[in-house]
């Protein structure tokens, strides 16, 4: 339910962008310089919806479904075409300087970083743009060090960082300021399965330890299962869903997964159990059955077959997020 103290609240938020177009050739050119024709383009469209103090919510949808386009409104880079939105108390747009020390943006693929200087260099450029006390600073730093142990790397130039290494820089400039709200936009992209734990554990436990909104977009289904515990699924600019996984799971794949191991690898058809997922040549093969008949068919399989080990799963979180978009 809506509350007028949430951090974010967003009503009917559309964007369109005018995009010029013109056929290929000198001709065509000549013609656009003189009478250009525009197409609309609806990035986002009546999109609501509200977040409430400390959450951490998973922004999902496919590339071009328009989530860095909310994401930028949201920080106040970008206008909208209609509807409206706050992000505490403040209308994003207007940009005012109250707004601009209590959020923050880190976007993946963006280095808000100076490439050819260290990093802790950068950190004290931001120390004056926000006007934070030596103390203030100071205490701040040392927190951030202790969660992404940034020690070693602050005195590298940034250009000498791993990719890993320098997401942990962008992340602490990024919060020397203590925002409340953070606008995450594919913080994982390109690390390597270690550097995105890392990443994940330190966003957790800075949520923990502060209590900041978190809205993140990812396509590391990793990030979302591990971070949070709603979801908000947005296609060609419409919101689609708005809960909790789960729930999601329940609504848009309702069966499970059976991972059977034979004694001995031994023979068996499991396809008259459910529809195979795996047919596994030699270690588990995978049936897929319907939720509400897990029960019944691992007792018959239990009963049936010469049974080493038994397992049950809820579906693959990318296939239940594939199927929400297809939907």
């Amino acid at each position: 339910m809506s509350r007028s103290d949430d951090p974010i609240l967003v009503d009917r938020l559309s964007k369109t962008y005018k995009v010029p177009e013109r056929e290929g050739g000198f001709g065509a050119a000549l013609r656009g310089f003189f009478r250009r024709k525009y197409n609309d383009v609806r990035a986002v469209q009546e999109v609501s919806f509200q977040i409430g103090t400390g959450e951490i919510v998973g922004f999902l949808g496919p590339n071009g479904a328009g989530k860095t386009t909310t994401l930028k409104m949201l920080a106040g880079l970008l206008h909208p075409t209609a509807g409206t939105a706050r992000v505490l108390g403040c209308i994003p747009w207007e940009r005012r300087a109250g707004f601009l020390r209590s959020i923050t943006l880190v976007m993946g693929q963006r280095n808000r970083l100076a490439w050819d200087i260290p990093a802790v260099d950068s950190f004290l450029l931001y120390q004056a743009v926000y006007r934070l006390s030596d103390a203030d600073y100071t205490s701040t730093l040392k927190e951030l060090d202790e969660l992404l142990e940034l020690g070693p790397l602050m005195r590298k130039p940034v250009r000498n960082l791993s990719l890993g290494e320098r997401m942990k820089c962008e992340l602490a400039a990024a919060l020397l300021h203590r925002p409340k709200v953070l606008f995450l936009d594919e913080p994982t992209i390109g690390l390597d399965i270690s550097s995105q734990a890392r990443i994940r554990a330190f966003l957790k436990e800075y949520n923990r330890r502060t209590g900041a909104t978190i809205l993140l977009t990812s396509h590391y289904m990793a990030d979302v299962t591990a971070l949070c515990e709603r979801i908000i699924i947005i296609h060609h600019g419409r919101l689609k869903y708005d809960g909790g996984l789960t729930e999601l799971s329940r609504r848009i794949a309702p069966f499970k997964i059976i991972g059977v191991d034979l004694i001995d690898n031994a023979e068996a058809d499991l396809s008259v159990y459910g529809t195979l997922v795996n047919g596994g040549e030699g270690g588990k093969r995978q049936v897929q059955v319907r939720a509400d008949q897990v029960a019944q068919i691992t007792a018959a399989m239990l009963a049936n077959l010469p049974v080493l080990d038994l397992t049950v799963e809820d579906p693959p979180i990318e296939v239940v997020i594939e199927r929400a978009f297809q939907e």
